[in-house]
């Protein structure tokens, strides 16, 4: 019985031991500290297994102790599943605890120490080119996203058309999750478009002679495809435009067909007529009123221009024979065809002695 006493004993000073080294084997384990001299920014994937997660950030000069990292998972029971993905900023000699703390994820869905990132996109033509904008920033597959914008269940969703979805889209830069999923980004966007379009945009936009902003938005994209570099001119051309509207013109606008011909104009300095001719909804030499949709996401300011435009009686417009971007605007066909050939002519003068 004394024996037996003893071995119970002996088994409970080793189990005792075992339990007090793992006690400080986390200890030692969790105040050992990250090797990065400066802040380092990572991705995370909780898809992948600790020990991927651990390589990844060896690879990136975070750790050097991956035995380390893992123990004090281990120890405190962290497996990948109860980290959050995301964009972490690690600083300079962290220790395991505090780094491991920080990915743990918490009742909001995100890692504790989870950072934000600036979600940038400008200068967009196309659904296309925006998703490879997006995909670039937070950790969604352009080709997926792309598919889920133009579904026609995501559509509906947003009441737009294929060809009027641009016009939910707002260049400017958002700050979001890195995990952001496609869900959230279209929902985040349609809440920023619902901010934008207030009740007074909307009286101004009924006051212009439009019918809804992916309209504004469509007339923005075609004055910014006139004019992108000098603001000044945005109201002026916008009037222009809408003149045209309301007297039953058609726009005529050169970006507008330009569309149609997708990248094969680029580099094209002299446009004929053949390039006028293509038969697309989105030619305004060809089809009455707006196109169908935006041929650009402009910025802001140009569908702000839209809806406060300039006074004034203009229906012409023909670039000045200079290098300025700037334009002269007429108000009737015989000053624009003036314009015009003083424009051809410098032109051709131009191209000559090139």
């Amino acid at each position: 019985m004394f024996k037996k006493g003893l071995i119970v004993v002996g088994i409970l000073v080793i189990v005792g031991i075992v339990v007090g080294w793992k006690h400080i084997g986390a200890f030692f384990n969790g105040r050992t500290s990250t090797v990065n001299s400066k802040a380092i920014r990572i991705a995370v994937d909780n898809h992948k297994s600790m020990k991927e997660i651990a390589k990844t950030f060896k690879t990136a000069g975070i750790v050097d102790d991956v035995d380390a990292f893992l123990s004090l998972a281990e120890y405190k029971k962290l497996t990948n599943t109860k980290i959050g993905s995301g964009m972490y900023e690690i600083q300079p000699e962290t220790n395991y605890r505090t780094l491991l703390n920080g990915l743990t994820l918490n009742s909001s869905g995100n890692g504790n120490a989870e950072i934000e990132i600036s979600v940038t996109f400008n200068n967009c033509k196309t659904i296309h080119d925006l998703c490879v904008k997006v995909a670039s920033c937070i950790m969604v597959d352009s080709t997926e996203l792309e598919n889920y914008i133009t579904s026609p269940e995501t559509l509906n969703k947003y009441g737009f058309t294929i060809e009027q979805i641009p016009a939910l889209f707002m260049p400017n830069t958002y700050r979001m999750f890195y995990d952001t999923s496609k869900e959230a980004f279209l929902d985040r966007m349609a809440k920023e478009f619902k901010n934008y379009w207030t009740e007074d945009r909307m009286a101004k936009l009924k006051a212009i002679g439009l019918k809804s902003p992916s309209q504004a938005v469509t007339l923005a994209s075609i004055v910014y495809g006139e004019q992108s570099k000098n603001a000044s001119e945005w109201p002026i051309i916008a009037r222009l435009y809408l003149n045209r509207l309301n007297t039953g013109m058609k726009l005529q606008s050169d970006p507008t067909f330009k569309f149609c011909w997708g990248d094969q104009l680029k580099g094209v300095q002299r446009l004929t007529y053949e390039h006028r001719n293509k038969d697309c909804p989105y030619n305004t030499y060809l089809y009455d009123g707006l196109p169908p949709g935006p041929i650009s996401m402009p910025p802001t300011a140009v569908v702000e221009a839209v809806l406060n435009p300039d006074n004034n009686d203009y229906l012409y417009m023909c670039a000045q024979p200079n290098y300025d971007g700037l334009h002269n605007f007429a108000k009737n066909y015989a000053d624009h065809a003036k314009y015009a050939t003083e424009f051809q002519k410098w032109l051709a003068s131009e191209i000559a002695n090139n």
